[in-house]
């Protein structure tokens, strides 16, 4: 099997996180004498370093101050409020500490300078977190139950752990995937995770987008593989619809974002925005589900103006695997939207139809329904992609892969969807400007509902008519 994922191509690399900064500098200013700097080395420049800004007075955080010498153990600085960007990158995982004393450089009588860290309160994970707190509470909270919970853990630890450092202990691999399941499955702002999980608002920022790199690099290619040999998909296809070879039911949705402050036209979704009458500007997502629902192809990262055809005409769908001719003799089924081509099978469109085309298009739409429950079940499941996000452009194609990649494993391990968190699709279906590219699939098309139609009669196994 391999690995069926695409990104739009003009958002180029998506995930370059700077590496640690070197603390020397900091270090050598802050000691004041020979004796108090052998006492505290510099650390190597692979540290991560929270505390870099420190180097300059004027920049040191609202969570991190020295303390001056004699000052009482219970002072903390006050927040700044410009601190609090909850799209900031670049915090590390000094943010998570509870209220302590360093001490830093130590000497003469004053006891040397110290360094505070502002105390979080992490109640609430700490209760998650916990071997006695409910499998229903946990299963609501992250979507997903704990032992679907821990597998996903113990995949990601290599790729997420960090080490403990001689300022603070590193942040557990259970609580930073905690931090970005439970941003995905709710989207609640940024502030609220840090007060769930006792972290600072930029470290929690970064985690989520640390932890969503590592679930495409680790996880993705186990989770989202095409089917090859297709036959069991196909059989299973067949049984529910009566059409051979199906290997694939195909759906595009639409994720909504903030205007984007370059190429904003190309975003704007007209047909959300006259439905909602709200502007409205999204990106794509256009998915292609076995006959279980979980995503065998995904292609990510479009802009909303584009038609689900122009979507599946950059997808590596249809470079790599339709025009190469890898789907010859299989077919892949999609709604209106899409062309009819040798490998791709749509409903008929124009007026006056047969009987026998009535009954090919409610089959259809049977098989195409697979992958449209699939998608709403996607967006019940991950509350992120119900409403304008707020991570960046550029880092939406990660976050959203992400979410796929842990729909599968969600769908593979029976975990269902909560009711109370139902959510209904209304991406519009829209007829393709060219609804047909081949004219032998039109013949073999026009087969297909012929059959269907003796099938039906016959009483075969199928979707039943409307």
């Amino acid at each position: 099997m391999s690995t069926s994922y695409t990104e739009a191509a003009q958002l180029g690399p998506f995930f370059d996180l700077p590496a640690g900064d070197d603390l020397t500098s900091w270090f050598t200013h802050l000691c004041e004498d020979q004796a108090a700097a052998a006492a505290f080395p510099a650390p190597a420049p692979a540290f991560e370093a929270p505390l870099l800004a420190m180097s300059d007075p004027r920049k040191r955080g609202a969570e991190y101050q020295l303390a001056p010498e004699g000052e009482s153990s219970g002072v903390k600085r006050q927040r700044s409020p410009t601190s609090s960007r909850e799209n900031s990158g670049g915090s590390n995982d000094g943010d998570h500490e509870h209220s302590s004393a360093i001490v830093v450089a130590g000497a003469g009588r004053g006891g040397g300078r110290r360094l505070w860290v502002k105390e979080r309160d992490h109640e609430w994970w700490d209760r998650m977190n916990s071997p006695a707190c409910p499998e229903e509470e946990f299963r609501r909270a992250f979507r997903m139950s704990r032992s679907t919970f821990e597998a996903v853990c113990e995949e990601l630890g290599a790729a997420v752990a960090k080490e403990d450092t001689m300022l603070r202990a590193a942040i557990p691999v259970r609580q930073r995937v905690a931090v970005c399941i439970w941003r995905l499955a709710t989207g609640e702002p940024l502030r609220l995770v840090s007060k769930r999980f006792g972290l600072g608002i930029s470290t929690c920022h970064k985690l989520v987008l640390e932890v969503c790199a590592a679930i495409k690099a680790v996880l993705m290619p186990k989770a989202v593989q095409w089917p090859e040999p297709a036959a069991d998909v196909a059989s299973q296809f067949e049984s529910a619809s009566g059409i051979a070879n199906v290997v694939g039911a195909m759906y595009t949705t639409h994720i909504p974002i903030i205007a984007p402050k370059a190429n904003v036209a190309a975003y704007y979704n007209r047909r959300h925005t006259e439905r909602n009458q709200k502007t409205s500007y999204s990106i794509t997502v256009q998915g292609v589900v076995d006959a279980a629902g979980a995503f065998t192809d995904v292609c990510i990262g479009w802009p909303g103006s584009m038609s689900d055809a122009d979507v599946l005409d950059r997808s590596a769908l249809y470079a790599q695997r339709g025009a190469a001719g890898r789907l010859q003799g299989q077919w892949v089924v999609g709604g209106a939207g899409y062309p009819l081509m040798d490998w791709l099978l749509v409903p008929y469109t124009h007026q006056n139809m047969t009987w026998a085309q009535h009954v090919f298009n409610e089959r259809v739409d049977g098989v195409r329904g697979v992958a449209r429950d699939a998608f709403r079940r996607l967006k019940a499941r991950w509350g992120c992609l119900q409403k304008r996000t707020e991570v960046k452009l550029q880092d939406l194609p990660v976050v959203l892969g992400a979410c796929c990649v842990l729909h599968n494993i969600c769908e593979r391990a029976g975990d269902a969807v909560d009711a109370d968190n139902a959510y209904q699709i209304f991406d519009d279906d829209m007829v393709a400007d060219n609804p047909v590219r081949s004219q032998a699939a039109v013949a073999a098309r026009d087969e297909i509902a012929h059959n269907l139609l003796h099938r039906n009669s016959a009483g075969a196994p199928g979707f039943f008519l409307k």
